[in-house]
């Protein structure tokens, strides 16, 4: 291997180790904020309101445009297989513990990552490349306290909400359809699904919202202060924010459930 490649290959390594340095260093700094000013009463509830509102009307149409084709692919899926092994009364258990457990988060994600971190990245790169982000330091304004540390909180608490959304359209979904279609009765298919559904089931789901909604955000604030080179600058920092995030959330995702499966018992209830 020629010595250009070894040191391209070094560099953008350490480009990596340093981006990820960078994130770790800001999402401290918003959280100690946030919860911060929280605390002393200084926290802006402006911002965080109309960052909240602002995000929920980028996301949540999406969110059950989504939501429902989903619902509909697995209990299709679920419905098929379940017939096949003749064991259709367990559909409901099947279709709405996978929703709950991975499907609604993995929607959520996705919507974070693509319709909410894109836009929030798109802002914050424009306000930086048109130097008001560097006005603000001049003017004594810390941009972390007053342009991330309230977005960090309003994507947080949408995140929990979307996941409500994408949870509950899927399973109404798949329960219409399965239901619908005369192969399960509307007991079976609930008694099956409170049957083996858990309350840590909810708790695993918003907890992973929570944490997908403040991963994303972290993201696309540190992509979207860090652009440079006018509106072009721009759209490369909204295009590495939305592959960046939905990796990250992919591989988090991943790391969560095995570690939820691992440490919560799975019984019948």
């Amino acid at each position: 291997m020629s010595i250009p490649v070894l040191t391209r290959a070094r560099t953008t390594v350490n480009d990596g180790l340093e981006t990820f340095g960078s994130m770790i260093a800001l999402g401290l700094k918003a959280s100690r904020y946030a919860v911060g000013d929280i605390v002393r009463g200084r926290f802006s509830w402006k911002e965080f309101f109309e960052q909240a509102w602002f995000m929920t009307r980028v996301a949540l149409l999406p969110t059950i445009l989504v939501a429902i084709p989903f619902g509909v692919i697995v209990a299709i899926q679920v419905g098929a297989i379940a017939q096949q092994i003749g064991a259709v009364s367990f559909t409901g258990a099947v279709n709405g513990i996978g929703v709950l457990r991975q499907g609604a988060p993995l929607v959520t994600s996705l919507l974070m990552a693509g319709a909410v971190g894109s836009a929030m990245c798109a802002a914050l790169g424009s306000q930086t490349v048109r130097e008001e982000v560097d006005a603000m330091r001049v003017m004594g304004l810390d941009p972390v306290r007053r342009l991330v540390a309230p977005r960090l909180a309003a994507a947080t608490a949408v995140g929990l909400l979307l996941n409500v959304v994408v949870a509950a359209t899927a399973m109404i979904t798949g329960y219409a359809l399965n239901v619908g279609s005369g192969d399960v009765s509307s007991g079976a298919y609930l008694d099956s699904f409170t049957s083996f559904a858990q309350p840590t089931d909810l708790l695993l789901a918003e907890g992973k919202a929570a944490i997908f909604g403040f991963l994303a955000t972290i993201i696309a604030c540190h992509k979207g202060l860090s652009a440079t080179g006018g509106p072009k600058g721009v759209a490369d920092a909204v295009n590495q924010s939305v592959v960046l995030s939905v990796i990250t959330l992919a591989v988090v995702n991943v790391a969560i459930t095995q570690a939820y499966v691992m440490l919560v018992p799975q019984r019948i209830a």
